[in-house]
């Protein structure tokens, strides 16, 4: 289709094809694709053949089409092309209905599938105006966005028009922005009527009035050339000249947003629905190389900042109304601490339940004490100041890859939790023999020299059972993440680390895994038994003996030892 080679005269050729000349398919057959020169071509065969559907809608001026002329070199790489269709859609309304927009300043309509084209550049637009974007209105059948630059003619300011009639009359809506941000792009928001965003040379607009009214929507992107947007479910994609792709992965905050809801002292959004990942599939929770998290994503709104006493929370509950977890601003585990500040916040939910049991400086290798993922169902996320309470609803969806089936993951869902709580409670046990034996050595240490035999001979007794219970629960002797490959792996490593194998993907344990678990649970149940015998037996008897001695529990500064 191209017609002749590079370094042809553009006035010679038959089809002028911009270097980003517009390719799209049809809303309406997914077979049609699109493709624009200075004309508007389609193929229903995947480019076998092409059909021709307009005349040439530029203005095809000679004095635009000779050959692009340098000091030294002369060029002609279709980038340099000018009276070409720079933007086209066909209306999402009706089959048959499309725009297009040159380079060179001119808007066509067609509403009979090309049959018959109008122009319907808006009266008044300023001549040689490069069409650089076309939307289709999502709540007009008639109804289309454009955005205009002059830039090359040293015009910088924004052009952005609406039409509702089909272009029988055109509205510019650039107030607001600022008038040396000339404009790229704008598009139209589909969940929410009046909800725009504008790409200009510096950055990003929004409006929420159908551009009656814009303001900067800037936050952490960069000041930098808008050259596109899109919008893919409920996320706004934004393509910029030179500083990469970013995204906004969540609207609906903007959808939900109202000046009553700015108005309340707090109020909790409706999250977006989450997908459970599988991880087996190549898909990590949080997106390498980024910060964007998986798992849901909560905002909520505090405006007016209660006292330090109030505790404001965020809780997660299942469909049966059974908590799940919950975060607090009063907390005082670390991992379980709600921080928030007066105005808008986030929180993320990465789908996992509440973690084990873990102590200071535990290392395990390839294993921890991570809770199961949630299972796909409804959720409901509640935010609570004080005794006032709110909540949404959401669904946790299942990863359309998987093959797993929903009672799949509720049995791996099972097995990671039996095997989180029997690690738990064998590191509650490790943690509270620890502090059994740190009273037992301040005690022991306060005993005189001879004397009090009995006494110290149990005590002793008591320390090595416990000892010997330790060790073969958890590996002492690991100090770093790399120390477990040179002692041996004790029970709640082994244990711990079935998690870590038939947590990959969102599959049903294998028997082998339900064998081995089996098996080490049981060697862990004989060294609680073991533990537990010790506290119920041997430690009253230590007691007892205490309580008969001269020895003070408390002792006077004169007989506590340097």
């Amino acid at each position: 289709m191209a017609g002749q080679p590079h370094g042809a005269r553009c006035r010679g050729m038959k089809y002028r094809f911009q270097w980003n000349f517009p390719i799209f398919f049809s809303p309406h057959n997914p077979k049609r694709l699109y493709a624009c020169s200075n004309q508007l071509h389609f193929t229903e065969n995947g480019g076998q053949s092409w059909e021709t559907i307009s005349p040439d809608l530029t203005r095809n001026d000679p004095a635009k089409l000779g050959l692009f002329r340098r000091s030294i070199t002369k060029d002609n790489t279709s980038v340099e092309y000018y009276c070409t269709i720079f933007a086209a859609a066909e209306s999402i309304h009706e089959t048959g209905v499309i725009w297009t927009g040159s380079d060179d300043g001119l808007i066509h309509l067609t509403r009979d599938g090309g049959k018959n084209w109008s122009n319907v550049t808006p009266k008044g637009m300023p001549e040689w105006m490069m069409i650089n974007s076309i939307d289709i209105d999502p709540f007009h059948p008639g109804g289309v966005f454009v955005a205009g630059t002059r830039y090359k003619l040293g015009d910088y300011k924004p052009y952005l028009y609406h039409t509702t009639d089909y272009g029988a009359s055109w509205k510019l809506i650039t107030t607001g922005i600022d008038p040396a941000h000339f404009t790229r792009v704008v598009r139209a928001d589909a969940k929410r009527k009046g909800l725009l965003y504008a790409g200009t040379e510096s950055g990003m607009y929004i409006s929420f009035d159908n551009g009656a009214h814009w303001q900067p929507f800037q936050m952490n992107l960069p000041i930098v050339p808008i050259t596109d947007l899109t919008i893919k479910n409920d996320n706004l994609i934004v393509a910029t000249q030179g500083r990469s792709f970013w995204v906004i992965d969540d609207l609906t905050v903007l959808h939900q947003l109202s000046e009553d809801v700015a108005k309340k002292d707090f109020h909790l959004f409706n999250p977006m629905d989450a997908w459970r990942m599988d991880g087996s599939q190549g898909r990590p929770s949080k997106t390498e190389g980024t910060n964007h998290p998986g798992g849901v994503t909560l905002h909520y709104l505090v405006n007016e900042l209660p006292a330090d006493s109030v505790a404001v929370k965020l809780s997660i509950y299942d469909a049966n109304g059974t908590l799940v977890r919950t975060w607090s601003s009063t907390s005082k585990e670390k991992k379980e601490q709600l921080e928030y500040k007066k105005g808008g916040n986030t929180f993320n939910w990465d789908l996992r339940y509440p973690d084990g049991v873990d102590f200071d400086g535990m290392v395990l290798w390839w294993a921890g004490v991570g809770g199961p993922k949630a299972q796909p169902g409804q959720y409901e996320a509640r935010l609570s100041v004080g005794d006032a309470v709110q909540s949404q609803t959401f669904e946790i969806k299942p990863d359309p890859r998987s093959e797993a089936t929903t009672e799949d993951m509720a049995a791996q869902f099972a097995f990671m939790k039996s095997v989180q709580d029997k690690v738990s409670e064998a590191h509650q046990a490790i943690i509270d023999l620890r502090a059994i034996k740190q009273q037992i050595k301040a005690f022991t240490d306060r005993l005189p020299e001879t004397g009090q035999e009995t006494l110290r001979n149990q005590a002793k007794a008591i320390v090595e059972g416990l000892t010997a219970v330790e060790e073969s629960l958890y590996q002492t002797k690991n100090q770093s993440n790399q120390d477990p490959l040179n002692f041996p792996v004790r029970l709640t490593n082994k244990l711990a680390h079935l998690n870590a194998l038939v947590g990959i993907g969102d599959h049903r344990p294998t028997q082998q895994a339900y064998a081995v678990k089996a098996e080490i649970a049981a060697m862990i149940d004989d060294e609680l038994k073991a533990y537990n015998r010790i506290i119920s037996e041997e430690l009253p008897k230590l007691n007892q003996l205490i309580r008969e001695s001269p020895i003070d529990i408390i002792a006077s500064p004169e007989k506590i030892k340097p």
